[in-house]
């Protein structure tokens, strides 16, 4: 693959991500659907095969251990790497704020990509990092809405993933207010609202 075609597949991840994360505000989809028309279950297989290749030599390289789980489910892979006994090392691919982990799940991504050539929307999770920061998440939703009832006034969050956007908006959609995705790249953050 091409060095062009390469940025080209990254560039259209990353506007996918931004277009997900605005329709879900619109259209409250479940967590984990897909707006995008339905992937075989055999070509998510694929991905998680290749993706988990790709994730265990790195581990191997990186000379940390864990264990990796392969799920498919509504329609994306969901690949977790754990490990039995606290781990320093699979801490440090999570990263502050989970900044390590999103750039490895794009690593990981653009490492189907280059087996596959096709796009993937696989979700990489370590130690269970995306669970609790889901938690935080709905905890900050529901925060921000309470807020925008009591004042009236729009409340803006702070820059978060496509993917913890897409969480944010959902939660805010079923408390029956308005949220939409503002700004550009790091930048892109929620605002809250009631209309």
């Amino acid at each position: 693959m091409s060095a062009e075609s390469t940025e080209h597949a990254i560039s259209a991840e990353l506007d996918a991500d931004r277009d997900d994360a605005q329709e879900s505000s619109r259209d409250a989809a479940p967590e984990g659907s897909s707006p995008v028309k339905s992937v075989s279950a055999n070509r998510l297989e694929e991905e998680g095969d290749v993706a988990a290749d790709y994730l265990e030599e790195l581990l191997d390289i990186a000379d940390i251990d864990g264990d990796i789980d392969i799920e498919v489910r509504n329609g994306r892979t969901y690949i977790s790497i754990v490990a039995e006994e606290e781990s320093a090392g699979l801490e440090s691919l999570v990263g502050r704020d989970g900044e390590v982990l999103e750039a490895l799940q794009e690593l990981t991504r653009l490492a189907v990509l280059s087996a596959t050539e096709s796009r993937s929307r696989l979700v990489l999770d370590i130690n269970g990092y995306r669970a609790e920061r889901a938690g935080d998440l709905q905890k900050i939703a529901e925060d921000a809405v309470a807020a925008v009832k009591e004042s009236g006034e729009a409340v803006a969050l702070a820059p978060m993933t496509a993917y913890e956007r897409k969480i944010v908006h959902d939660a805010v959609a079923d408390f029956g207010l308005v949220s939409e995705s503002e700004g550009e790249g790091a930048d892109r953050h929620i605002v809250v609202s009631a209309d």
